[in-house]
């Protein structure tokens, strides 16, 4: 910085002058600064909001959709038997299932070859899907599968060649003290999901069963060799009644007996296992505590930013904000609101009771035997009656914070104002400063100028000065 010399001509005590006159200037800075300071903070408030009502609308979602109400929890008399779980929208029930038949697939073990070696004839193999009936075959709708086999082709590479076909049935090869064995099996279980391998040599004899024929299974054969595996078991279904009612499945899940749930057998039974289906009331219990909470969280942050002190005479940063109390009011005003369709109309009803200070509490007992009739409550909370007046609560609370917090709502348009607010602010104290500049820049002209001046009138001065008295002395 270079030194200023300002003043020195004049006597005054420029910089200072300079200095409270540019600070004049900039006295509306400090203003726009403490208001720069309010916007920022509002629009960190509004940040934290929109946390807030985002939590508060993801747990109104939870309660409006029936998937929020499907806490069902299934039980068995007899769980190595038979067990059921929730797959979809289950209700509170009970039923018996007897079980007289598991499911199984078609599995076959061809005759020995010595482990190991060569099977030592070429030629292929086909594998046909399909149902076997009284050792008759009706083929599927899948395309039949050739496998070529080599003469120098061993069990092992055989298996391997099934199983890189895709041909729906799993090769294995199984060995003991006799030799190999080609273990084949349906890859489903199932009546429908048998199989059929046939056997075609490259050899005269195509019916010699030590060759590729002794690798066949064909139940409709004329001959022991022809049908080639020494011991089988063919596909089927699994079998039981529900409440004495027969039903039927390709494996051992039964999905569609019961709406709902999935019931599965994992053993004949000698006698009915009972299933039952109760309301899990913990999980509707945990669902609807987050939505009280998340209101309460909600109301809590906008009471406190929109509040002002007697006492200490001082405001919440919000105070005097209508979106803030608007948005504070709204939800207050649905939650007291009633819903229609069913036996409960208000919160209080299930224990959900307001304060004077707007948040909620549960009644731990009362919502417990509220939930003894969870489609009583479910209704309270997310019933569509396609009416912002008497939707179900937590419904109309869905509805409105997704409308707030859309791109074109409340929360969006509001956070644009106030960024439109600090942009101006910005702006406002960029021409204060740059009129603080030109007015210095002004001043420090001004004052070297009449610095200037001021110095070369008291240099003439001085002169005359000295002037007169040289000429008193010679009058003297």
């Amino acid at each position: 910085m270079g030194i200023s010399s300002t003043g020195i001509g004049s006597g005054l005590d420029v910089e200072s002058i300079i200095t409270k006159l540019v600070a004049l200037e900039k006295q509306p800075l400090t203003t726009l600064q403490t208001k720069a300071t309010a916007i920022q903070t509002k629009i960190s408030d509004y940040s934290q909001i929109k946390s807030l009502v985002s939590t508060l609308s993801d747990a109104a979602s939870k309660i409006t959709l029936d998937s929020g109400w499907n806490s069902i929890t299934p039980t068995s008399s007899n769980s190595l038997a038979v067990t059921a779980a929730v797959t979809g929208l289950a209700s509170a029930t009970s039923f018996s299932v007897g079980v007289s038949q598991l499911a199984k697939a078609q599995s076959t073990v061809s005759s020995v070859v010595t482990a190991g070696t060569a099977l030592g004839v070429s030629g292929t193999l086909t594998l046909q899907q399909g149902t076997w009936a009284s050792n008759s075959f009706t083929a599927g709708t899948a395309a039949s599968v050739a496998v070529t086999v080599a003469a120098t082709d061993t069990m092992a590479q055989i298996a391997a060649k099934i199983n890189d076909a895709g041909t729906g049935v799993v090769a294995t090869v199984l060995t003991d003290t006799s030799g190999d064995r080609l273990m084949l099996r349906s890859s489903s279980t199932g009546e429908a999901s048998g199989f059929r391998v046939l056997a075609t040599d490259n050899d005269s004899n195509n019916t010699d069963s030590s060759g590729l024929s002794s690798l066949a299974f064909d139940l409709a054969a004329t001959t022991a060799y022809g049908m080639g595996a020494n011991t089988y078991q063919t596909g089927q279904n699994a079998n039981a009644t529900i409440n004495g009612i027969a039903v039927t499945s390709t494996t051992n899940k039964f999905s569609t007996a019961i709406a709902g749930l999935t019931i599965t057998a994992a053993a004949v039974t000698s006698s009915n296992v009972e299933i039952t289906t109760t309301v899990d009331k913990t999980a509707l219990t945990t669902n609807i505590q987050a939505f009280v909470d998340a209101y309460n969280a909600v109301n809590k942050y906008l009471a406190d930013a929109t509040a002002y002190d007697a006492n200490t005479k001082t405001s919440g940063d919000l105070q005097g904000d209508s979106t803030a109390i608007g948005t504070r009011n709204t939800l207050r005003a649905m939650l007291g609101s009633s819903t229609t369709g069913g036996s409960m109309t208000h919160l209080y009803e299930a224990g959900i009771t307001m304060g004077r200070d707007g948040n909620l509490t549960v009644n731990a007992t009362k919502l417990a035997s509220a939930l003894d009739t969870p489609d009583a409550v479910k209704t309270l909370f997310a019933k569509d009656n396609s009416s912002a007046l008497s939707n179900g609560i937590a419904r109309k609370i869905k509805t409105f914070t997704t409308d707030f917090l859309a791109y074109s709502g409340g929360l969006n348009n509001k956070v644009d104002a106030l960024t439109a607010d600090a942009k101006r602010n910005t702006t406002e104290q960029d021409r204060v400063t740059a009129r603080a500049t030109a007015a210095e820049k002004r001043l420090r002209t001004t004052y070297t100028a009449l610095d200037t001046k001021m110095a070369t009138l008291t240099a003439l001065s001085s002169y005359i000065t000295q002037q007169v008295k040289t000429w008193n002395g010679t009058s003297t």
